[in-house]
């Protein structure tokens, strides 16, 4: 396992600020957000300091019913090649869903949801997690997610699920401590139970990050400063197992570099004061939990009766194919059963369909409003012009267009697809603004064909112009 150290998020906002940080070993980068062939300065100066550089990625959605985007996957592992970088992280989530698998519109979340810790789901998971090993050039670790919601029925507990996805697969852990305490909070799940499930050896670092609680919900922000539950949470980790590498992740309201490298501080005082406590615990000897066993001989799990789980629209989930076992008529069974389920939650939270049999009302109304926050957010940084041409009113229109208008690509496409919703409503009232808007609009579509809402906001702009 590659040592790390200690690390922080890598974001253009605070290139600088990470850049000037003592202590740090390493930084990690949204795969996302940088190109192979044209890294960022600021990263390219790092790797020549001898700065390790880990891409994490955010899109792949292995939890997922579809088998995972040999694109996707080629372009992580180009931006791995092109770091030099010794690994490749990934989430265990679903982020998309619905397409030909499910005779479904396909639907875009935006964000990392969990999946159900079902047979069928780890099974799914499985299969997709070992295509993502064979098409990356270097090791794969995958994250745990934070949760808002739980799926109804569920078979597993979260360290039991995660075991078994190694014991099958061989793949690394990426623990985020963060969310174990979120899960804690809105789920009521121990974090002690989850670490003395996890077999710690397979851990490949671990993330840190801060968070706000809202109405008895925490919220996993990456906004705010790391709690002290949350370094608690790394302290019982850190007692268990010393862990190849940690990282401080920020994504939102950057705080000055001196508060950054407090938080970083109180990050090794929380494993220094750990380190004894662990050595109490192994006796001065192995760390505790299990040890990992190679995909060559994935462990064997004993089917279990009856074990069926009603979710989503009526679909049933139930036990899919023996570890091991080629693909088969059963395992894209166990796909499509997992993909309605999908669909029908996602569908929920984005595009107002009916609440899911079994799932809390009032937690997907949380999540579904966090969902359109996080797209108005996301779309205001890809499309900063947005905001300015709409001032105040681009939040609130943007949250009542989310409401209708369920994400269906990329960042880019929505704002695209938000301007030009707004144009053929005639909107913004100010002549000059929806000029602005216009011609934002046209700049940027392209040579996409002239359908009825290109017609209209051409027809829009020369009525202006002749104005």
């Amino acid at each position: 396992m590659t040592e790390l150290g200690i690390g922080t998020g890598w974001r253009p906002e605070i290139a600088e600020a990470v850049e000037g940080l003592s202590g740090v070993d390493w930084v990690e980068v949204v795969a996302e957000n940088i190109c192979a062939d044209h890294l960022p300065a600021s990263l390219t100066r790092l790797r020549e300091r001898g700065v390790t550089v880990v891409p994490h990625g955010v899109s792949l959605g292995l939890g997922g019913a579809d088998r995972p985007d040999p694109a996707r996957l080629a372009a992580l592992g180009e931006k791995a090649v092109a770091l030099g970088a010794p690994l490749v992280t990934e989430h265990i989530a679903f982020v998309r869903a619905g397409g030909p698998l499910t005779a479904t519109p396909r639907l875009e979340a935006g964000h990392l949801l969990p999946v159900p810790r079902t047979r069928d789901a780890l099974d799914v998971l499985v299969e997709n997690v070992r295509i993502a090993q064979d098409a990356l050039p270097v090791p794969l670790a995958l994250e745990n997610i934070a949760a808002l919601l739980a799926w109804p029925g569920e078979e597993m507990s979260e360290g039991r699920f995660l075991a078994e996805l190694v014991e099958r697969t061989g793949v690394r852990l990426l623990v985020d401590v963060a969310n174990l305490h979120t899960n804690h909070v809105n789920r009521g799940e121990d974090p002690g139970r989850a670490l003395s499930e996890l077999p710690v050896e397979a851990i490949a670092y671990v993330h840190v990050a801060g968070g706000v609680e809202r109405d008895g919900v925490w919220h996993d922000t990456h906004a705010h400063p790391v709690p002290e539950a949350v370094l608690g949470v790394l302290a019982d980790l850190a007692s268990r197992v010393s862990p190849p590498g940690i990282l401080l992740e920020r994504d939102d309201d950057f705080p000055p570099a001196a508060e950054l490298a407090g938080e970083l501080d109180a990050i090794r005082e929380t494993l220094t004061g750990a380190a004894p406590r662990r050595g109490a615990a192994s006796g001065g000897g192995a760390p505790r939990g299990r040890a990992v066993p190679t995909r060559s001989a994935p462990a064997e799990r004993v089917p279990t009766a009856g074990t069926a789980l009603l979710i989503g629209a009526g679909a049933r989930v139930s036990g899919g194919a023996m570890p091991g076992a080629p693909a088969s008529r059963e395992g894209d069974g166990a796909r499509q059963r997992l993909g309605l389920a999908q669909a029908s939650l996602l569908s929920a939270l984005v595009a107002g369909t009916p609440v899911p049999e079994g799932f809390d009302s009032r937690r997907l109304g949380v999540q579904s409003r966090a969902l359109a926050a996080k797209r108005a957010g996301v779309v205001a940084k890809v499309a900063p012009e947005l905001p300015e041409i709409l001032g105040a009113d681009f939040r609130p229109a943007f949250l009542g267009y989310a409401r209708s208008r369920p994400m269906t690509g990329g960042y880019r496409r929505d704002a695209l697809d938000f301007a030009a919703h707004l144009l053929v409503a005639g909107r913004p009232e100010d002549p000059a603004a929806r000029q602005r808007l216009t011609r934002w609009w046209e700049d940027r579509s392209g040579s996409r064909p002239p359908g009825r809402a290109t017609r209209l906001v051409r027809a829009a702009r020369h009525a202006l112009v002749g104005r």
